[in-house]
């Protein structure tokens, strides 16, 4: 039997902007596209601190994963792009809060700009349980 790949869409997260979904699964697993802190709503924060857009970002991608049935005890591995490598230590208290006992592997990716200005962006790859 073939499988399909599945889209992910919910409106509990900022839509998707261009030419991609939010996420698509396959084969039992997540693939969350990258995450800009922008609300729900559609509107921009670019102007807001490091951390309120952190959490943003953080919120986003949670609410796509639990739209597929997931969450972030069944991620697998997340991609964290940051403005300004001095945010890193900030990231890394906000990302330990938010995700509390999860710890998927990750990597931290310094870069010198992002889309709209803002600070960060995170995409990641999970497992959506009970999926077989």
């Amino acid at each position: 039997m073939e499988k399909s790949i599945g889209i992910i869409a919910t409106e509990n997260a900022a839509r998707a902007g261009g030419h991609y979904v939010q996420a698509t699964t396959y084969n039992g697993l997540i693939y969350v596209s990258g995450q800009l802190p922008v609300n729900i709503d559609g509107s921009h924060n670019n102007d807001e601190p490091f951390e309120v857009q952190a959490r943003q970002a953080l919120d986003n991608l949670f609410a796509i994963l639990r739209a597929a049935g997931s969450g972030p005890s069944h991620l697998l591995k997340v991609t964290v792009y940051i403005v300004d490598v001095k945010n890193w230590p900030l990231f890394n208290q906000v990302y330990a809060e938010m995700m509390e006992t999860a710890r998927p592997a990750r990597a931290i990716v310094p870069v010198p700009e992002l889309h709209y200005g803002y600070s960060i962006e995170i995409d990641a790859i999970g497992i959506i349980p009970d999926s077989e």
